[in-house]
């Protein structure tokens, strides 16, 4: 196997690190997250294993700093879609109900941050030191904050509930995504007893009255409803 030479400035120590961040971008286009191996990813990046821990503790940690890349590309798309503004004398639930599609229809467009969120708390979150994992939170935390903020634009009456009802949309989100990915198994038996359809969920529309619901909940409870 082929090796880079050791990175001997800080400058090529960054472009390192971003090729090795895209060298795992490109590996979430053949596989899942959490099929992701240290081993493979490194023999990618062209470095040894040795090596390749001089520039990210773990794989997990790779792909945390994926997800908040991501996350902030999602976040600026979803502002350009809200630029517009929204017309406030509209009823709120009918307003709701155009966030929850629009949110949807941009997510849906974005399957890694959408896996990478599927991975969140049960893989990535993983095999990584407090540093990284309280670096991560603070993105994490910055990235529900801005969204709430384009969310409190066109909805107003959630005040300061928007942020934690953004939280629970960025859950839902990787909830719903795994759950719309059956294994071959389950798919097998979807197809052999129609009495299981109900429960082979498709990602958009399900998301999409997940989302309205949480907004239209928030909503009701604020105003006393």
């Amino acid at each position: 196997m082929a090796t880079f030479q050791r990175a001997r400035s800080d400058e090529a120590r960054e472009i390192r690190r971003q090729a090795i961040l895209d060298t795992a971008a490109g590996m979430l286009t053949e596989m899942p997250a959490g099929a992701i191996t240290l081993n493979e990813l490194s023999r990618r990046s062209r470095l040894a294993k040795s090596g390749f821990l001089k520039y990210f503790e773990s794989r997990e940690a790779v792909l945390l700093e994926l997800l908040d890349r991501a996350w902030q590309q999602w976040t600026a798309e979803v502002e350009t879609l809200f630029v517009d503004g929204a017309d406030l004398s509209a009823p709120a639930q009918e307003r709701g109900a155009e966030v929850a599609a629009v949110l949807t229809r941009s997510i849906a467009g974005h399957p890694q941050l959408c896996d990478l969120l599927s991975a969140q708390a049960g893989v990535l979150e993983h095999n990584v030191s407090a540093e990284v994992a309280g670096r991560y939170k603070k993105a994490a935390l910055a990235s529900v904050t801005a969204l709430a903020e384009l969310v409190r634009g066109r909805l107003p009456e959630l005040g300061d509930t928007a942020g934690p009802v953004c939280g629970q949309i960025v859950m839902a989100i990787g909830a719903v995504w795994t759950h719309s990915r059956p294994s071959a198994g389950m798919v097998a038996a979807y197809e052999a007893d129609p009495e299981l359809a109900a429960y082979r969920l498709p990602f958009a529309p399900t998301l999409e009255g997940m989302v309205a619901n949480l907004i239209a909940g928030a909503i009701s409870n604020r105003s006393g409803g």
